[in-house]
């Protein structure tokens, strides 16, 4: 077996394993839909967490679940809802806490 496989088995191991993602979107976020879609998009892809508007403008979401399906969805916010314009977004990966479920913070 070479490196590249032992690289691949690593990766194949870990991409169930459960993470968290952190993640603050800028951009025109807010009322085009886009905590909607965040959760549909979490429940569509077994992810765990919460959404919801910040004061400053910016969506800020916490993902939880295995790593593949996080960053997947951490991926996804970069384009967000059809009406949305997203112009940057900031993860910072922490330990999982252990949500249940996604939901739409006010």
């Amino acid at each position: 077996m070479d490196d590249a496989d032992d690289a691949d088995d690593a990766d194949d191991a870990t991409a169930g394993r459960r993470v968290r993602a952190h993640v603050h979107v800028s951009g025109r976020v807010q009322g085009v839909g886009y905590r909607a879609a965040t959760r549909r998009r979490a429940d569509g892809h077994g992810v765990d967490g919460w959404v919801r508007n910040l004061a400053d403008g910016r969506v800020e979401a916490v993902f939880e679940g295995p790593r593949d399906a996080v960053a997947s969805t951490v991926e996804w916010c970069h384009e967000g809802s059809r009406a949305a314009r997203v112009d940057g977004v900031d993860v910072a990966w922490e330990e999982p806490v252990g949500h249940d479920g996604f939901e739409v913070r006010r």
